[in-house]
């Protein structure tokens, strides 16, 4: 048992009165503690634990015997991204929580949505030994989905230990697959290591070019899509969550050739891992077809996914610096590529100098 004193006033007094409290001054209460047992279930090293219960059951207090949350600041008329020490350090933390949306990277801290906002902070909180509170209480459920499973890969890859996150939502558990979780209502801990998250199960469907505008403003690079572009969408739980678009390969030498031209998952889905899965599914319809599939991507984390992916095979043209633009034109016997090399050539090549295209054919 615990007890605080304050002074008593006449407000204190006047309250104690109405409720007929005796108060004097000081109360008793009996704060929640980690015990020696359940200290031994959590142990000395995990990659993530969670705090769970409702609100003001004292998951803050228990949160403080493992460290205090850092305080995370932003300049009002700096990018997010430039908040980091180098680009490279922006592209990974931002992916680690789900956060793929090129576009909002360089906008300020304070125009993003609160989804956004949420997963900006996450991404420069997480680290060996952080803590988390609230974690998800200001996001739609999706998002907590998501952005648990973006950041459960993000701690494996990077091999972060100690990091404990508190909550009142129990339904990120599955998703985040912490090692341990104390619960404040059972006031006990459950070794959570063998937990495993549930399947996703998407559905691919073919769609007009019409359903392109509720994802055209997420796509990274243009809002723009080819009229003869042949388009589907990617359902989970009965509502949109994905886009893909195919168009003919360009090509004078591969017959039967087609290529993927957009995908785009919505910022609320990201980190799921449907963006690289329904890449796969587009390359896998138009295989089976009896086609071959190219796809390219100057993304950095799809096109880290398919140069590790057995699905994929990397094309003569993988991981050119699309600047160079006179290499891109040589051999290339097209009509209209070839009488617009002097409109391409030196615009795009000082645009995309130093940006790496990564170039694939999916082979299943």
């Amino acid at each position: 048992m615990k007890s605080v004193t304050v002074i008593t006033d006449d407000i204190t007094q006047e309250i104690s009165r109405s409720f007929d409290y005796e108060f004097e001054g000081t109360t008793t209460f009996n704060p929640l503690e980690i015990s020696p047992l359940d200290r031994q279930i959590i142990g000395d090293e995990w990659k993530t634990g969670v705090i769970v219960g409702p609100s003001g059951s004292g998951k803050s207090t228990l949160l403080n015997e493992f460290g205090s949350e850092e305080v995370i600041s932003w300049e009002g008329d700096r990018a997010i991204c430039s908040h980091f020490e180098t680009a490279r350090e922006a592209e990974d933390k931002l992916s680690a929580v789900g956060f793929n949306t090129i576009p909002s990277w360089m906008r300020p801290y304070h125009v993003l949505s609160n989804g956004e906002q949420f997963r900006a902070d996450l991404s420069r909180r997480i680290k060996d030994n952080a803590v988390i509170d609230e974690f998800t209480s200001v996001v739609d459920r999706n998002v907590a989905r998501s952005c648990s499973v973006a950041i459960k890969k993000y701690v494996d890859k990077q091999g972060i230990k100690n990091l404990v996150f508190a909550t009142c939502h129990y339904d990120i558990l599955e998703w985040l697959e912490p090692d341990w979780v104390y619960d404040t209502v059972s006031q006990s801990v459950e070794d959570r290591r063998l937990l495993r998250r549930p399947s996703i199960d998407v559905e691919v469907i073919p769609c007009s070019i019409e359903a392109w505008a509720m994802f055209r403003q997420h796509h990274y690079l243009t809002g723009d899509i080819n009229k003869s572009a042949r388009c589907w969408l990617a359902i989970w739980n009965g509502q949109p969550v994905g886009f893909s678009s195919v168009i003919a390969f360009p090509s004078g030498t591969v017959r039967r050739g087609f290529r993927g031209h957009r995908t785009v998952i919505l910022p609320d889905f990201q980190g799921l891992g449907i963006g690289v899965r329904l890449s796969d599914a587009m390359g896998e319809i138009y295989v089976s077809a009896g086609n071959r599939y190219f796809s390219k991507t100057a993304h950095p984390r799809l096109g880290e996914y398919r140069e590790a992916s057995p699905k994929w095979r990397p094309t003569a043209h993988n991981k050119q610096d699309r600047g160079d633009y006179d290499r891109l034109y040589e051999g290339n016997h097209l009509p209209n590529v070839r009488s617009n090399k002097e409109k391409y050539s030196k615009d795009l090549k000082d645009r995309h100098k130093g940006r790496v295209c990564y170039a694939h054919e999916y082979i299943g």
